[in-house]
């Protein structure tokens, strides 16, 4: 394999990371907010949700000093900062725990306390659905844990999960606006969905709701969990398809008249500046799409073909990025973007001249300590010359274990920030 490629492939997903820091972004619009809106006449609430959410509180704190009257946010276990005036929660992701419950109920009781005059800057990044959790009455959190993981298990993608999640909840969908109301909110948004939705990103809580009850009866049925479901969420989402129980706001609710959703930060932002950096490096660069969905597996076998299709002159780097779901059939250690990495390695198996990194731009990947990993043409054989089967790890869902025992995963720690995955394709 050609000399430095790891580095190079490190390089240009670093860059990536740099250009959606949380509190860059989030310094720059709340200076925006100061200059256009000036000090709101009654109280000013920082309210945070999501793996980013500390560090954009940090942001915050900078930009708000002296004007913040309460600051909470709710964060991934292991991803906070130092803060002076906000309280920070840590919390399950993507399970929810009773820690998010607890962090949720004092999002809510300043959410219920709030006034006309009043502003509420509400600081929302990807992992919010699991960290913003309050079941509706009559659902337990246990009963909400178990029907996460029965989704994720079955590979529900982001969009199907999220509109379970929506309708079982006091917050999502709309639901915390509600709450909110009639103070102002504005929402700063790190996005980490496909397509920058703002009623999917955290499942909305300040956005308004265009899916039903009948559109998550819909996704239970097609992942065959009606008998898997707990009795109480079933009834609530039967009780709201028959109209016994109200469904989320959507657009023309009143509640949406005094909230502004602002995407600060997105996977396409992150792709552009992946794509600068290695042109910097000489590269012939080219994003291939910031869409990428499907079974981690299948996504990497048709990245293969895509780039191999594309001839081979020069330097070449092809970047995409999105969010891949993992179906669990067996009972390995792994993540969406270390069983893509795997199963690209064994697309490239001896191949010379190409390497791949793909990672979690949070950080983490799945329940590992890893972000991902990088592959070469020399990373499945030798696996094999250890005695190691690539296909049997692919099989049994155990792809960090491969990685741990070949070499090549990627560990960054906690980064900060969460716009979905990247992949990083060169060739030479």
């Amino acid at each position: 394999m050609f000399p430095g490629y790891r580095e190079e492939l490190e390089r240009v997903f670093f860059s990536a990371l740099r250009a959606v820091d949380p509190y860059l972004a989030t310094s720059r619009r709340l200076a925006e907010l100061l200059s256009s809106a000036g000090r709101p006449e009654g109280r000013l609430n920082v309210l945070g949700f999501g793996k980013a959410s500390a560090r954009m509180a940090q942001a915050a704190e900078e930009a708000l000093d002296g004007l913040i009257s309460t600051s909470v946010v709710i964060t991934k276990y292991g991803h906070s900062v130092p803060l002076r005036e906000t309280e920070v929660i840590e919390a399950g992701h993507p399970i929810p725990d009773l820690n998010g419950l607890r962090g949720t109920e004092r999002i809510r009781e300043v959410a219920r306390t709030s006034s006309a005059a009043d502003l509420n800057v509400c600081l929302i990044s990807g992992g919010g659905s699991a960290l913003l959790v309050s079941p509706l009455e009559g659902i337990s959190l246990e009963e909400k844990q178990e029907v996460t993981a029965l989704l994720l298990s079955a590979g529900a993608d982001i969009f199907e999960l999220n509109t379970v999640r929506k309708h079982i909840s006091a917050v999502k969908g709309g639901r915390l606006a509600e709450t909110l109301y009639p103070s102002r909110t504005v929402s700063l948004i790190l996005s980490d969905v496909i397509g920058d939705r703002l009623d999917v990103i955290a499942s909305g809580p300040t956005a308004p709701d265009e899916t039903t009850y009948l559109d998550a009866l819909n996704v239970i049925e097609r992942y065959g969990l009606r008998k898997s479901v707990p009795r109480g969420v079933l009834e609530i989402i039967e009780d709201g398809v028959e109209g016994r129980v109200p469904d989320t706001p959507t657009s023309d609710s009143e509640v949406f008249s005094r909230v502004e959703n602002i995407i600060i930060g997105s996977n396409r932002i992150a792709l552009e500046a992946a794509a600068q950096e290695a042109s910097a490096l000489g590269y012939s660069a080219e994003i291939l799409t910031d869409s990428l969905s499907g079974e981690a597996r299948e996504a990497a076998r048709r990245l293969y073909g895509e780039i191999t299709g594309r001839g081979a002159a020069g330097k070449a780097c092809y970047i995409s990025g999105g969010e891949t779901t993992v179906t669990v059939r067996g009972s390995g250690l792994g993540g969406r973007n270390l069983e893509f990495a795997l199963a690209f390695a064994m697309e490239i198996e001896g191949t010379e001249g190409i390497a791949l990194l793909s990672a979690g731009t949070d950080g983490t990947d799945g329940p590992t300590d890893a972000a991902g990993a990088v592959v070469d043409g020399e990373t499945v054989p030798r696996a094999r010359a250890l005695g190691l089967s690539p296909e049997s790890c692919l099989a049994e869902n155990d792809s960090y274990s491969f990685f741990k025992q070949v070499g090549g995963l990627l560990v960054t720690g906690p980064t900060g920030t969460n716009v979905m995955d990247i992949q990083i394709v060169i060739r030479r």
